[in-house]
């Protein structure tokens, strides 16, 4: 006669079983994000472990570059990525690729690209630049030489007609680490940045005004996959179609990986304290 410890650990692995063969039944996924963004950091490392834990997907994340981001997408390298800037930063890439991937909709809306300056700096346009060139010892703090920011700061220094001002390319860490210095010392800074970045979640910051339109409109951060995902994974391209979240939430993440929390322990420390936003993604 089996005892009743027998019988739980029979049920034991009776379930561990049907949940090897539920996991066994679905494809890999795999999802792009862009190397170096802090927001396609945040917003990857989330779904992705939401695609793993609750939704049973082995999924694998790869940094790469923008290019390669969206060529891995259009060719099926990359099932998704959830970090396409459009219809702006990532517009090139778009428009050349537009009809071999598939998008699923938008995770962020009001995504932005600019100038940044902390509240208490008196310019407040990106024309003001030239008047108070000597606060911010006529630089900009910029970031990886190439990046779309640093391409359109260079035509708002023409097209402002910045004689007094140069663009000081450098990376995202340095630019991070010359703002929290400047932000210690009360001292005057502009750097290139964009929302959402954890920077906001940290200081009081704006953007410059431009009038111009150099850096263009807001942007919205969009979830891109390749067309055949829908039928690979249909729970997982449900769910990539529904995850959008707020400046807040996704810089609460971005904060803490900032602070030192590992991408995926900041991903799982952040749906532990958000479990209905998580069930509205799930429905």
């Amino acid at each position: 006669m089996r005892t009743l410890k027998t019988l739980c650990l029979s049920a034991a692995a009776l379930a561990l079983g049907m949940s090897t063969v539920m996991a066994a039944d679905k494809p890999e996924l795999k999802i792009g994000y862009v190397n170096g963004w802090d927001d396609s950091v945040a917003v990857t490392h989330v779904a992705g472990e939401i695609l793993t834990t609750r939704l049973g997907y082995k999924v694998t994340l790869q940094a790469v570059e923008p290019a390669i981001m969206w060529q891995g997408v259009a060719r099926g390298d990359l099932d998704a990525t959830l970090s396409a800037w459009l219809p702006a930063t990532h517009g090139e890439y778009f428009e050349k690729l537009k009809d071999k991937v598939e998008v699923l909709g938008t995770n962020y809306a009001g995504a932005k690209i600019g100038l940044i300056v902390p509240d208490y700096v008196e310019a407040k346009t990106i024309a003001d630049l030239e008047t108070y060139a000597k606060d911010f010892d006529g630089k900009i703090t910029g970031i990886d030489a190439g990046a779309g920011v640093m391409r359109r700061t260079e035509e708002a220094i023409k097209e402002y007609n910045l004689a007094s001002i140069k663009l000081m390319p450098s990376s995202g860490p340095a630019m991070a680490t010359a703002l929290t210095r400047a932000e210690r010392d009360k001292k005057a800074i502009v750097v290139t940045g964009w929302i959402p970045h954890w920077m906001f979640a940290k200081w009081n910051l704006r953007f410059l005004e431009d009038p111009k339109k150099v850096f263009g409109d807001d942007e919205h951060v969009d979830t891109v996959a390749n067309p055949a995902l829908t039928t690979k994974a249909p729970e997982a391209a449900a769910f990539l179609k529904k995850i959008s979240w707020s400046g807040e939430e996704v810089g609460a993440v971005m904060l803490a990986i900032r602070e030192g929390a590992k991408p995926e322990d900041a991903a799982k420390d952040w749906i532990a304290k958000n479990p209905e936003r998580v069930a509205e993604w799930l429905k």
